[in-house]
């Protein structure tokens, strides 16, 4: 990402995959080249996340098997993160697990409780290849987890059961969007 740009005003708004489609559920590739087409994919990621008001955003919800996410998200001390994380690893987490509301772009109109530690800490690189290590707590390490989650293959409803899976599965098949 260019020094001194605001994140996403030089990006282009990617249509975001939904549930059922096979690249959320893949595992996503780590990136070797760290080049302008990485800096523009992240842009895109950025306008891509602004445009559906959403706090997180992994590459494959755009279409691209790679290991990388953009976030905007504030902890629960309404402190605002903003960032990209290229090749990330979750190395830690930690402190109590906290049952929150969780939603996701791909899984639109969906919310659900979902466990979570409340402090996550994610090690990885920037677009131009420097290393980076962010801690998130509270609400930020529930948004690093989700995230991390997604360039494994997962999504938040995985983390469900019982009760709370089941009314979530029900919302999926009854949402405007889902296919069989």
């Amino acid at each position: 990402m260019a020094r001194g740009t605001i994140p996403g005003s030089t990006g282009s708004v990617h249509p975001l995959r939904l549930l059922g489609d096979s690249v959320l559920r893949g595992r996503s590739e780590h990136v070797t080249e760290f080049d302008e087409s990485l800096e523009a994919l992240v842009e895109s990621m950025f306008a891509s996340m602004y445009a559906a008001d959403g706090v997180g955003l992994a590459a494959n919800q755009v279409g691209v098997a790679k290991r990388v996410f953009v976030y905007d998200c504030p902890d629960d001390e309404d402190r605002r993160h903003l960032g990209h994380i290229v090749n990330p690893r979750l190395v830690e987490t930690a402190g109590v697990m906290v049952t929150g509301e969780e939603g996701c772009l791909s899984v639109p109109g969906v919310r659900a409780r979902t466990p979570r530690y409340d402090i996550a800490v994610v090690e990885g690189f920037d677009s131009r290849g420097e290393p980076v290590r962010v801690t998130g707590t509270g609400f930020f390490a529930r948004c690093l987890q989700h995230e991390c989650g997604h360039l494994e293959g997962g999504l938040f409803l995985d983390h469900l059961s019982g009760l709370t899976r089941i009314r979530a599965e029900r919302a999926v098949r009854r949402a405007p969007w889902y296919t069989a």
